[in-house]
């Protein structure tokens, strides 16, 4: 059964629960009501039964008429008896003994009676005259109430049965617009995917359980949406870092293999590979240490590194490896030996793919890297000397797989921006583009001093 469909039942049952129990105490309530009239006007009809036959030699013979066409009109299967002090039926000129000594005695005891015999109501009452002492005992059918108290009953059970429909009628709609942000969220549930990881499903400003959920779901979403970058980008990203060292030592290994060499010329060969595979060891551990960066774990792994030292590094590698300028820059005053908290290979890989992204899109032209002091950061300016990216594709550079490469005559994965903003933001630093009026673009990477 539907959410829904449950809570216009639950609703219907208790609802029809607290209507069912309205009306039968209204229906018990009339009933006792009639039932204390009817014992009311049989009471009055002893007393009048009293002053008639027990007292008519004191009054006068037109009110005793009055009395009798006014009060004496028969009820129901009426019955009235008067009776001697020997339980004698007498003065109404029946003398059959309708009530039994016993009943009589007690109306003797208690001066009145009241009870009901069947569908039948009695009175009696214990009257005492100059002529001597009686009972008097009167008894009737309430079928005028009896016909009231049917007539109420089938009203009430056709209004039950009414209103029960109309109240599961109601609740069910009430039930599907208070579950209407919940259908709508079932079906925004529903384009979730796969190759849709990134779509979240909208909330609002309701603090109800529906948002929750909502906030709950969007949640879950942006950590699957975590794994799964990282568990579809790891191949892609050591394919980017490690396609450069794999092909350097295969070409290497065919050179070394392509004459025969003297032993020097092989010892060089294989310190170069040597050198290369080394690197791809740190590039591995890189990776490896990004991806632990994703699930916190890289607080243990970072340590001081002299940021000149790296610099230096990356400018000497670029211009040994491609050839290629890289013009270090510092602004004073930088201090000493400026150092950073942060993992040594990583943030190569980050700066090494800013400036690689500068090269490409350049055509090789220098590289500019300025690197100021800004109160307690490092700001290091990566600008290149290409066309400059436009403001439209400047928020989605740093989205993994996207690229500009292919439509400007460039080979590229669309992933070297995104390691490089996913690296800094783990680093807890910041990235910035900005293009330059003159042409071209800059990168900034803010970092923390120590």
């Amino acid at each position: 059964m539907k959410i829904k469909d449950r809570i216009a039942l639950y609703f219907t049952l208790i609802s029809t629960s607290m209507l069912f129990a309205v009306l039968c105490t209204v229906y018990f309530t009339f009933m006792k009501f009639l039932e204390a009239d009817f014992f009311e006007r049989l009471t009055d009809r002893t007393m009048v039964t009293a002053k008639l036959y027990l007292e008519a030699d004191e009054i006068s013979r037109d009110a005793l008429n009055t009395v009798r066409h006014k009060y004496l009109q028969k009820l129901n299967s009426e019955v009235i008896r008067v009776y001697d002090k020997k339980n004698r039926a007498t003065f109404i000129g029946d003398t059959a003994q309708y009530w039994t000594p016993a009943t009589i005695d007690e109306v003797r005891r208690k001066g009145r009676l009241k009870y009901t015999d069947g569908q039948r109501q009695v009175v009696g009452i214990y009257y005492k005259d100059n002529q001597g002492d009686f009972v008097i005992l009167a008894s009737a059918d309430d079928q005028g109430s009896h016909n009231r108290l049917n007539k109420l009953l089938k009203i009430m059970v056709f209004i039950f049965i009414l209103i029960s429909l109309i109240v599961l009628l109601l609740s069910r709609w009430v039930a599907q617009k208070m579950l209407k942000p919940l259908q709508k969220f079932m079906l925004e549930v529903k384009q979730a995917g796969s190759q849709n990881m990134e779509f979240r499903v909208e909330e609002n400003n309701n603090k109800d359980e529906i948002n929750l959920i909502a906030q709950s779901f969007n949640h879950l979403m942006e950590e699957l949406e975590q794994a799964f970058i990282l568990q579809k980008t790891f191949v892609a990203n050591a394919s980017h870092e490690l396609r450069t060292p794999v092909t350097r030592i295969m070409m290497t290994a065919e050179l070394a293999l392509s004459k025969e060499r003297d032993q020097a010329a092989y010892q060089k060969v294989i310190a170069s590979m040597l050198e290369d595979a080394e690197k791809m060891e740190h590039i591995i551990t890189g990776l490896v240490a990004l991806a632990k960066m994703d699930l916190d774990l890289i607080n243990s792994q970072l340590v001081p590194i002299k940021l000149d030292d790296l610099l230096s590094k990356i400018q000497t590698e670029w211009k040994s490896q491609k050839n290629l300028d890289v013009k270090i820059i510092y602004q004073n005053p930088i201090g000493p030996k400026p150092e950073i908290l942060a993992n040594a290979v990583l943030l190569q890989i980050a700066l090494d793919n800013i400036i690689s992204n500068a090269f490409k899109f350049s055509d090789n032209q220098e590289v500019n890297v300025l690197i100021e002091s800004v109160e307690n950061d490092f700001h290091i300016h990566i600008t290149d000397q290409g066309a400059g990216i436009s403001s439209e594709d400047q928020a989605d550079i740093f989205k993994p797989f996207y690229t500009r490469a292919k439509a400007q005559g460039h080979h590229g994965e669309g992933m070297g921006l995104y390691m490089a903003q996913k690296i800094i933001d783990l680093l807890k630093g910041e990235i910035t583009v900005n293009n330059l009026e003159q042409g071209g673009c800059t990168f900034t990477v803010k970092l923390k001093q120590l």
